[in-house]
């Protein structure tokens, strides 16, 4: 075999590389959030949206934590994060309070019935996570870890987002 037939195999191979890798990030991202909103549904979350679960994790628990935050971490503007929080409220996941020393600062938190929902999506994150990284050592989790963030940086820089890496 010469080197022209040596790199076209080369070459071959990258690109079927390069398909399957696709393949899968493609199925990955159609699935993901169809398959967590199904889980969630199984566990007994039935009348929340995944952007209400999303605000609900960003909002964690603890004490509470300032509205602009929560957007900020959200990405999304705080007119539609007070629209997500006040049916959040009505359903009885979170609750608005205002903060002791700076009465114009609102503080949103969960009520236990909140804190339940982040902990359900968060064992369901933290199974996901668990899965991927069963068969990998030390290194190989390092490997994905530049991957995904590579990954992630390129959709920012191209596509919008953060300015910060």
């Amino acid at each position: 075999m010469d080197n022209t037939d040596k790199n076209t195999l080369k070459e071959h191979s990258y690109e079927e590389t390069k398909k399957i890798i696709n393949d899968i990030i493609i199925e990955l991202f159609k699935n993901i959030l169809i398959i967590e909103e199904k889980s969630l549904k199984k566990r007994g979350i039935k009348n929340l949206s995944m952007t209400e679960i999303h605000a609900i994790e960003a909002i964690g628990v603890g004490g509470g934590k300032k509205m602009s935050q929560v957007a900020e971490e959200l990405g999304i503007s705080m007119g539609t994060l007070t629209a997500t929080v006040t049916k959040l409220e009505k359903k009885g996941y979170t609750k608005r309070t205002r903060h002791v020393n700076d009465g114009r600062v609102v503080l949103a938190s969960l009520t236990k019935r909140g804190e339940l929902v982040f902990k359900i999506h968060k064992n369901f994150h933290d199974e996901m996570v668990d899965h991927l990284m069963i068969d990998l050592d030390l290194h190989e989790d390092m490997t994905l870890m530049n991957a995904l963030k590579n990954i992630n940086n390129f959709f920012l820089k191209e596509y919008g987002g953060s300015d910060e890496d």
